[in-house]
This record gives C-alpha cells, structure tokens and sequence, in this order.
C-alpha cells in the first residue's frame, strides 16, 4: 500500500518517504531484520525515516518543480518508484499516436508556454488561469501514487502537484453541479494525430464531484521533482490513483462544473469497453483481457512476476465509500 489511514484520518506519503533507487534493497533488508519486538520497532521507524531522507534524484532532464512536504506523517513506503525512463517512455497519449512509444518520440511539437485553463461552468466564480497562477494556488506536494495502466502494466510515481479540491474550493461550485468535466489541448498543429478517427477530439475525461472532491484527486505540474515531461502531459494533467490510467487527463485546457454526467472520449469510443468510473477492480474483465493481476513497467517485460490487481488500486480504505451500494459491475 502507498497510502495509511489511521484513527485520525486520511495521510499520505510524503517526499521523505520515498527510496532511492540506489539504496532501496539494503535498506529494506535491513529495516526488516531490525523490525522486531517494541524496541525493534521503534529502532525500525528511525531507520526507516533515515532511509527514506532524500527524496527519489531528480534525472536533471527538465526544469524543477520543487514539492512540498506534506503536513501529514505518512507511512514509510517500501514500493519502489518506477524508473524516470521506463514511466517517460511508455505512455498513453493519443494526440501523438497509438503506439506506447510514439508520445515520446512525437510530444516535442507541444508547445506549452503560454499556456491558461479555463475553469467554467456551474461555478460562482468562474476564471481563466495562467498556468502560473493556476500552479501558485496551493502548495505543492510530492506524493507517490500507483497508476495502473488498461493492459495489465502499471507504474509507481512521485507526482507533484495538490488536490483538486484545493481548486474546486476557490471557484466554489453552485448546488446543482454534480460533475467536472476536463476538456484537453486538441491542436493539429502542435499534435500530428489529432483529427485521427480513433477518438473523438478533443479528449474529454469527468469524475463525479465526490470523486473530484477526495483528496487522493491530483491537480498535477510535475514528476520526479521535474515539470512535467510533455508526454506526459504537461504543463498540467489530473491524477486519479484509484482508476485507471485514461482516466487522469493531460494537458487540460478547461475545467467545466455540470448538473449532466458528461460523456468522455473512451466512453464514446467504445462504451462496452471503457464506462464512465473506469475504477480498478480485479473482479471486472475489460472484455479483451482480465484485470485480475498486473505487471510493474521496467520490471523485465513479459517475463516478470505477475501482481494481484488490487480492488481500486491499493487505495479501497481512502475511496471504497464513494461506491457504497453500487452494482460495480454495472457502474464500471
């Protein structure tokens, strides 16, 4: 698990907490063989915050984006990061092609300075940002998140940015808005595939308010300590770790508050394929392929072990009660 809940509610992994690559097997090892007994326990805790003081390096790429530590004490987090190269390299991003590899290569005609973000719709105070502003908000935050992917792989990430709802509280939704709609950049000129008929441009994605309100929801500039790289989706994208991956937008444009559930871009593709929730949930097949287990990208391929999916994405203690008495299998 990446997120702890405890009595006093919901924390999460901070940037203290994440382990160096070079360093993460030792020390694992070590907190381990130390965690035994009260005493060891409490020896355990300081080692493990020992291990985990510097943050994942930054790959010195792209700009930084320094986050901020979060004011929640979270639990040591002992999965390790994906690799920057393998997470910038196999991305689903349309707007450049269909082939997992093909936004790296394509994503460099994005231009994304200046860039705004249109927040309309059922709000009382709606307003275009810059993304300068639209970043200065709220106080960022580095959290690592699971993202998994439709196919059966997925990857873990410190993302930087802050909770939607930090957003949503300045725009201050009237009564009767009851979903959020994330409209993406669709520019021919800057992104050789759209107009392709393989979706409807421009990729639109929506969460119901509660699901936009929850604090796990990411309103994301950057990764690894690093804007975002663009293909993977900068200047700014959405994080949703409990769905799958299609779920979380990139390079959004507009933010549009809704009384009607809207209708997203790989719901209108192939509705039987792809419903409006898209949580992930091992006991609900994507008619292709089963979505019981998984693998970790840059984890040796085909050949590696194989992980049990689990019910939305590790995070059923933060979210589980936004579904409560619903049919899952018919609200997938």
């Amino acid at each position: 698990m990446l997120i702890k809940t405890d009595n006093k509610g919901f924390t999460h992994a901070v940037p203290s907490e994440i382990t160096p690559r070079g360093i993460y097997q030792q020390r694992r090892d070590l907190i381990k063989l130390m965690a035994t007994g009260a005493a060891g326990a409490a020896v355990a805790t300081w080692a493990g915050r020992e291990a985990f003081a510097q943050a994942v390096a930054k790959p010195g790429k792209l700009a930084a984006l320094p986050g901020a530590k979060s004011g929640a004490a979270g639990a040591v987090t002992m999965e390790k990061v994906t690799d920057y190269k393998d997470a910038t390299s196999y991305n689903n991003f349309y707007e450049f092609g269909t082939d997992k590899a093909d936004p790296a290569k394509n994503a460099h005609t994005l231009v994304t300075k200046p860039w705004t973000v249109a927040v309309e719709g059922l709000v009382k105070q709606p307003k275009t940002y810059a993304i300068e502003d639209l970043i200065k908000l709220s106080a960022q935050e580095e959290r690592i998140y699971r993202l998994r992917c439709v196919e059966g792989w997925s990857m873990v990430i410190p993302w930087v940015g802050y909770s939607l709802a930090e957003l949503i509280k300045k725009v201050e939704p009237l009564g009767n808005a009851k979903y959020v709609e994330f409209i993406t950049q669709a520019d021919p000129k800057t992104m050789p595939f759209v107009g392709s008929r393989v979706l409807d441009w421009p990729y639109v994605e929506a969460l119901r308010m509660d699901e936009a309100m929850n604090p796990l929801t990411l309103l994301t500039f950057g990764m690894y300590g690093e804007v975002l790289p663009n293909q993977s989706g900068a200047p700014v994208r959405l994080v949703v770790p409990w769905k799958y991956g299609f779920k979380s937008g990139k390079s959004i444009v507009k933010i549009r508050f809704t009384d009607k559930e809207p209708r997203t871009a790989w719901n209108k593709a192939a509705a039987n394929e792809y419903g409006f929730y898209s949580n992930v949930n091992p006991s609900v097949d994507h008619p292709r392929w089963s979505q019981a287990t998984e693998r970790r990208i840059g984890e040796d391929g085909l050949f590696a072990k194989k992980r049990k999916t689990l019910m939305f994405n590790g995070y059923e203690a933060q979210v589980g009660q936004l579904y409560a008495g619903m049919d899952l299998k018919k609200f997938y």
